[in-house]
């Protein structure tokens, strides 16, 4: 009889251990399964674009791997980041993603303080062993939708209207609107904020003044007025992060969508299987987590027969058309 006692308090000891290590499946970088995520967003999920399509990821996570999820709106500074990664460690959350490339710098200076909570942001070059920057490949998007323009202005005078002068799509924009049209007059203006609306909508007032007549606002808050004026206006517009034509109508020949959304669930997955770590990583047409928007019908079908073949050489080659052609 002893010995059958002893035989039993063995198999349970045996199975009490066995139990996490089997439930130890699907975790982070510091080996706990992922059952929380939360995003600090910089200004509001009701923006109909860089917001509200960063919440929907949040959403999509919450649905596809039944985590629970958590989110701040307004978080602008480092104080507030610190006080809402405080927030979120106490709650137990172990994945936190910063919505924009300015939480790269705020998360850089306090990963170190949070070695089981895995950071992660957008378009940035900051990375640690906890620290995940996941980047767009933007500028061939702006290049193939440069190319659009380039096609369809009939003025020969394309605007651009952009948040900072580092964005990879404003220079790829420029450049695919005079691969196609060497002959057009390319204005860039910035504003130097996401959401400056009203030095957006002075800079797109003097474009018109001079006789733009297709305009690529390619910022945050300021997008989707923009376009909207467009199509009021008799112009054409280049949507911006999301497709735009139910805002702009057939006005809009295309929009750069960058799938954010899909992005954030393909990196919580990545991460569950332990394939993505600490460090910097770019994605874009190849990954399906860059498009174009449906085309407007005012576009030639043989135009865009030629277009989509370029860009589907791109996703081979990973060579823009004027990259090989030197």
């Amino acid at each position: 009889m002893r010995i059958l006692k002893k035989y039993m308090i063995l198999l349970i000891f045996t199975f009490l251990i066995i139990i996490p290590i089997l439930s130890g499946c699907n975790n982070n970088a510091s080996g706990e399964k992922i059952e929380r995520v939360g995003m600090l967003i910089e200004n509001t999920i009701h923006d109909q674009n860089w917001g509200n399509k960063g919440y929907r990821g949040l959403l999509d996570i919450q649905e596809e791997f039944n985590m629970d999820i958590y989110f701040r709106e307004g978080v602008q500074t480092q104080q507030q980041v610190n006080i809402a990664v405080e927030e979120f460690a106490n709650e137990g959350v172990q994945v936190i993603i910063g919505h924009s490339s300015n939480f790269g710098e705020f998360f850089n200076r306090i990963q170190a303080s949070y070695p089981d909570i895995q950071f992660i942001y957008v378009n940035g070059g900051y990375s640690a062993d906890n620290l995940i920057s996941l980047n767009f490949n933007s500028l061939a998007m702006g290049f193939f939708a440069g190319m659009v323009a380039g096609e369809m202005t009939e003025t020969n005078h394309v605007g651009i209207i952009a948040a900072y002068e580092w964005q990879p799509e404003v220079e790829g924009f420029y450049e695919g609107v005079l691969y196609q049209n060497d002959q057009v007059n390319v204005d860039i203006q910035y504003v130097y904020d996401w959401d400056e609306k009203d030095l957006a909508v002075e800079h797109y007032q003097k474009m018109l003044n001079q006789n733009m007549d297709v305009i690529y606002p390619a910022g945050d808050a300021y997008s989707v007025s923009i376009v909207e004026s467009a199509m009021n206006q008799g112009i054409y517009s280049i949507g911006y992060v999301n497709d735009q034509q139910p805002i702009g109508g057939q006005s809009v020949l295309t929009s750069t969508v960058q799938h954010i959304d899909k992005l954030y669930v393909y990196a919580i997955e990545q991460i569950q299987e332990g394939e993505l770590e600490g460090g910097i990583y770019n994605f874009g047409f190849e990954e399906e987590v860059i498009t174009l928007g449906p085309y407007s019908e005012h576009l030639s079908e043989n135009f865009i027969d030629y277009l989509n073949e370029l860009i589907e050489e791109y996703k081979e080659t990973g060579l823009l058309p004027h990259q090989t052609e030197k």
